[in-house]
């Protein structure tokens, strides 16, 4: 969700708390556009990710409540490029996006971020992300570290739709950080 994160998806390069670099896209042109959206569904954090060192970001559009996020216009080859690299794949092989945008859904294998989820429409172009084949109740939630949490929490804030005091009770109450990481905490990330 934080541009600053996305540009290094997008041009190459490690992030700030990151432990790996990232070889970019093919196509390093930055996003034409980002905006805020509220998708049906929930995000949680489970897994353990050894590039920050805590639980990973998911998506569950079954899931009852609402998804805080942001949209970022980006060509289809570029999506297909910051996939693969969440997977630990070179990037420079196109998906096929032909299901996931008739059906909503579209699982390319049994890893955790391999499944595309279409998620909707906005101005007439598809709102694709990528999470795990699972539901959110299948699988042992985890809480990310702080420097991850930094990044959604300012990549939220940056959209300029919700307020610094909303970006930190919606990240506090999600599964995975309820109970572990309060308000007052995820705000803390928000200060330097």
């Amino acid at each position: 969700m934080h541009l600053d994160r996305l540009a290094h998806y997008i041009e190459g390069g490690r992030p700030p708390g990151a432990a790996r670099s990232y070889p970019g896209c093919r196509d390093r042109r930055l996003p034409a556009a980002s905006v805020p959206v509220e998708l049906l569904g929930a995000l949680y954090f489970a897994t353990r990710s050894p590039v920050w060192r805590g639980g990973r970001a998911f998506y569950d559009p079954g899931a009852d409540g609402r998804l805080l996020a942001r949209a970022h216009l980006v060509s289809a080859g570029q999506f297909a490029d910051i996939v693969a690299q969440e997977m630990y794949r070179d990037p420079g092989v196109d998906l096929d996006l032909g299901e996931a945008l008739r059906t909503g859904r579209s699982v390319l294998g049994r890893g955790r971020y391999e499944t595309l989820i279409c998620a909707g429409r906005l101005d007439g172009l598809p709102v694709l992300t990528f999470t795990a084949p699972w539901r959110m109740a299948e699988v042992t939630w985890t809480a990310p570290s702080a420097a991850y949490l930094r990044h959604l929490a300012r990549g939220l804030l940056e959209a300029g739709a919700w307020s610094r005091d909303t970006v930190a009770a919606y990240l506090a109450d999600c599964p995975g950080t309820a109970g572990l990481w309060t308000e007052r905490a995820v705000a803390r990330l928000l200060e330097d």
